[in-house]
């Protein structure tokens, strides 16, 4: 097999297997902030018990993306040499940023609340809390920044065949940064919001730990409904910014072949990219004219007039967008569900309701893949937009066995690590927050 292909491929399984953690880190860090913030304004006990009891989830989390996440950035040394030689002035400040800035912050934080909550003040746990929630999301915007710049790149030059860096917050703050970045944290709110609230339900379905299970329902539906009606909006933006800045990944994703005015918003199809076809197809005419322009004359460019060899693969990016959406839209519609259930601060919810919520729990983690697969596959053949191949990126020097060997290695290494580190946040969940005691927090 072709050493570029395999490379990609050990990239895609590392990265997307990472991708689990990092959204779940965003949300729970939101909702132990929430947590900590009312077991300091209200004095209850049974906010910090709560806060201590997702936080022990969140460290499984946390230690599970970082033996993950490590192996990404040794990539680029070794099956991506070309790619950090060529743009590794550009691509690995943030990156750099990000475990100076973030990564310890995080971290160090994360060991107070986990070992030192009763050691330290009330004032402090606080204080920890916010500061592991912003360490998240800014490990996260550095990340970011670094995958736009990807996708949209500026703030640089190209002397010698390589990229310096001639303006950084232009390359830092480039055409998708803003909007991708919002996306992928509302993302990772639906995501840590679902998963507190399905633990949450599980709970009250076992009759265990009532009074804490339904506080903890209340804060994460919270969450997760208002995280749900704001990605409507979020993403809409994302779209159009990729319909302006990546026109032909924009094609890609509604397998629109020709440029047309009045262009149809496909609601379900099969596309066929040799044919240029779309089987079973469904569409709403001038949607997607409209989405994008706010007018449905509008004309969309089509595939075809770009060259053949800049193209994206269609199925791909095709299939895993419209997957996003449906997604996107079934959040929505179990968020709106539980929003009366959220208003009715007595009456107990539905068990069918709380078993839709236990079992959605897969549900984010798909769409966080999906959305990045069609982000990551709708930019081929480009390693960087416009300026770098990935085929051009790949170590020259690096055979396809050893890639091969690597990749089988890291497929043992992180089932073991899926299989330890799940049953120690199953572990968790079954034996709940400890009953929290009457009166005030320290």
């Amino acid at each position: 097999m072709d050493a570029v292909l395999l490379a990609r491929i050990q990239f895609a399984f590392t990265a997307g297997f990472h991708f689990l953690f990092p959204p779940t880190t965003l949300g729970l860090t939101l909702i132990i902030l929430i947590l900590e913030t009312l077991a300091l304004k209200t004095k209850r006990l049974i906010y910090e018990t709560l806060s201590s009891y997702l936080v022990k989830i969140l460290a499984v989390v946390f230690v599970m993306g970082v033996a993950t996440g490590i192996t990404l950035e040794f990539a680029f040394g070794t099956n991506w040499s070309r790619y950090s030689r060529l743009v590794g002035d550009v691509f690995g400040p943030p990156l750099a940023a990000e475990a100076i800035l973030a990564f310890f912050l995080e971290s160090i934080f994360l060991g107070i609340l986990v070992f030192g909550r009763r050691r330290v003040s009330r004032g402090l746990t606080w204080l920890s809390s916010f500061l592991v929630f912003f360490g998240s999301h800014l490990s996260g915007l550095w990340i970011l920044i670094a995958n736009s710049w990807m996708q949209t790149p500026d703030g640089f030059k190209m002397e010698g065949g390589r990229a310096v860096l001639t303006d950084f917050f232009r390359a830092a703050l480039n055409h998708s940064t803003v909007v991708r970045t919002l996306h992928t944290l509302a993302a990772g709110w639906i995501t840590g919001s679902l998963v507190a609230a399905a633990i949450a339900a599980w709970l009250i379905l076992k009759n265990r730990s009532p009074e804490a299970s339904r506080l903890l329902l209340r804060t994460a539906l919270a969450v997760f409904i208002i995280a749900s009606l704001l990605q409507l909006g979020l993403g809409h933006l994302h779209s159009v910014q990729v319909a302006k800045t990546q026109p032909e990944k924009m094609a890609a994703y509604e397998a629109l072949w020709q440029t047309r005015s009045s262009a149809p918003f496909t609601v379900f199809g099969i596309p066929d990219e040799k044919n240029q076809k779309i089987y079973l197809k469904l569409a709403v005419p001038g949607m997607l004219s409209w989405l994008i322009y706010f007018d449905p004359a509008a004309p969309v460019k089509g595939l075809n007039d770009f060259p053949a060899a800049e193209r994206p693969p269609v199925f791909l990016p095709f299939m895993s967008y419209h997957l996003m959406i449906l997604l996107g839209l079934a959040f929505i519609g179990l968020a709106l569900a539980g929003l009366p259930l959220w208003l009715r601060k007595r009456a107990g919810p539905p068990r069918i309701y709380l078993r839709l919520l236990v079992l959605a729990v897969p549900l984010p983690y798909l769409a966080n893949e999906v959305g990045w697969i069609g982000a990551e596959v709708g930019r081929q053949p480009w390693a960087v937009f416009r300026v770098l191949r990935t085929a051009e990126a790949a170590s020259p020097v690096v055979p396809a066995g050893q890639i091969f060997f690597t990749l089988l290695l890291f497929l043992a290494v992180y089932a073991l690590i899926a299989a330890v580190g799940l049953s120690a946040i199953l572990k968790i969940v079954k034996k709940g927050p400890e009953p929290a005691q009457a009166g005030t927090t320290r």
